[in-house]
């Protein structure tokens, strides 16, 4: 499993929770539409009381219910003639759109009609169907027009949203996938750097010490498989991290012989948490080359981490020569470190390079405390 299905499989399972089922966009729409009649058949029960009037309940639903429910089996046909011309100008679509609610509305008003007298039949002034139709025909198709431009507005205005929605996470996708991509080539930049240096300190041994220079290729051949076990993997657990430093610092130990002690000061309950790639490399390489290797005095070197607040602190500390008075020349190490920071957490992470008190360098790496997901 490479790095980005891992973190796939750590967003689905975020905590443990799952999603909260959606319903239906039918269910959702009849449940709307059905309050909507609700709340309009109590409108006209209000109006007439108001009036001195009683309408019966049963009528007032039997009134507003079919009517609304015929609109929710128009709202498909809107939302087809919103989508045909959506972006298409505004004459376009006012030629669609004006006569389309005027046939939808006559349509619904003409079905409604027929529906309420066959539900309800002759009643009060309506003694026939042409009755019912001849007082309520301009008023339905007034409301029906309302309607029709209501429904309209809101679907196209769900429609601009969803559309906003899916570009923004379009956007995002592939805003990462380009912080991936550059992740991928900074990290890979590391690697030749790292073996052309190690390359150049094993020739100066090969006349010197020839038995030493095949141990520390036998050394580097073992940090090179695993580099290649973990070649898709941006970010590791901070005790994989250690074990690929552990595996150079061997290869060091070997080059600086009985000069260099080496401790490492690691919480253990920080073992797990996520880390980029080789971050700890480029530090401990720039402590040993421009701090210890320019002297002939043995020395140490330190490699601590431990958890602050919502952050992961990793420190790494020699007693070398410590920073030139002119301050820190940072070498390709240094910045392609702070670089790979920058790319994947902003201004959430940095790298602090300084004198150390007493003597030597500190490097201090501040980065998000992220758990590393748990395997199964």
């Amino acid at each position: 499993m490479d790095d980005r299905d891992r973190r796939s499989r750590s967003a689905g399972d975020s905590g443990g929770r799952l999603a909260a089922p959606v319903p239906p966009a039918w269910l959702v729409a009849f449940g709307v539409w059905t309050l909507v009649a609700v709340s309009y058949a109590l409108t006209l029960e209000m109006s007439a009381a108001g009036e001195g009037v009683s309408v019966p309940w049963d009528r007032a639903l039997a009134w507003t219910l079919p009517s609304f429910y015929l609109w929710m089996a128009l709202t498909p046909a809107i939302a087809r003639l919103g989508q045909l011309t959506a972006g298409r100008g505004r004459l376009r679509f006012l030629a669609v759109h004006v006569p389309a609610s005027v046939a939808l509305a006559a349509l619904h008003a003409a079905v409604f009609f027929v529906v309420f007298w066959w539900l309800k039949g002759p009643r009060g002034r309506y003694a026939t169907l042409s009755d019912l139709v001849r007082i309520n025909a301009a008023d339905e198709v007034h409301l029906g027009l309302l309607i029709y431009w209501t429904v309209l507005v809101v679907l196209r205005g769900v429609d601009s949203r969803r559309r906003l929605a899916a570009e923004q996470a379009r956007a995002a996708r592939l805003q990462a996938e380009l912080a991936e991509s550059r992740l991928q080539v900074l990290r890979t930049q590391l690697q030749p750097h790292f073996l052309f240096n190690t390359l150049h300190a094993i020739s100066a041994l090969a006349l010197e010490d020839p038995h030493l220079a095949r141990t520390m290729i036998a050394r580097l051949g073992d940090f090179l498989r695993l580099t290649l076990a973990e070649s898709g993997s941006q970010e590791l657990p901070l005790a994989r991290e250690l074990q690929f430093l552990e595996c150079y610092l061997e290869i060091q130990r070997l080059r600086f012989q009985d000069r260099l002690t080496v401790r490492l000061d690691v919480a253990p309950e920080v073992l797990a948490a996520r880390v980029p790639h080789l971050v700890l490399q480029p530090l401990v390489e720039n402590a040993l080359q421009h701090g210890l290797a320019p002297r002939p005095e043995a020395g140490w070197l330190t490699v601590s981490g431990r958890r602050q607040g919502a952050e992961l602190l990793l420190i790494v500390e020699d007693d070398g020569l410590g920073l030139p008075a002119g301050g820190a020349r940072e070498g390709f190490g240094l910045t392609n470190t702070r670089a790979r920071l920058r790319v994947r957490f902003g201004d959430a992470a940095g790298l602090a390079v300084e004198a150390r008190p007493g003597g030597g360098t500190r490097a201090a790496l501040r980065l998000p405390y992220l758990e590393a997901p748990v395997l199964a």
